[in-house]
């Protein structure tokens, strides 16, 4: 059974700094790519960043390059997200999903098979 649970969310001043984490469990080992999306009420969820298999790749989307970093702890089977100088506008709630058999990642919802059950992010003083 695949599971992917997310935590780290929280509340945060303008500028400041969260990480998420996206505990792993289940997909086989090696194979599998993992995204992050975010979404607000009444929006349809974004994509944020993904990670390949070994860290193939990288994709973020315009609006947090420079400021979040995605990673992966293959000894914890966990995807960070690094989240720095965060704005009002990063707040959502944050979903890790991923999808395996594949090795490199892109940030197309459909293609994500499985999904934690988000953890919200809050930027505001």
């Amino acid at each position: 059974q695949v599971q992917l649970v997310e935590s780290g969310g929280g509340l945060v001043q303008p500028g400041g700094s969260l990480r998420l984490s996206c505990a792993v469990s289940g997909l086989p080992k090696d194979y599998y790519v993992i995204g992050w999306f975010r979404q607000v009420p009444g929006a349809e969820r974004e994509g944020v960043s993904c990670i390949g298999a070994h860290g193939e790749n990288t994709i973020y989307v315009d609006s947090v390059k420079g400021r979040f970093t995605i990673a992966t702890d293959n000894a914890k089977n966990t995807v960070y997200l690094q989240m720095n100088s965060l704005r009002p506008e990063d707040t959502a709630v944050y979903y890790c999903a991923a999808f395996d058999f594949q090795t490199r990642c892109v940030l197309t919802l459909r293609e994500y098979d499985y999904w934690g059950q988000g953890t919200q992010v809050t930027v505001s003083s």
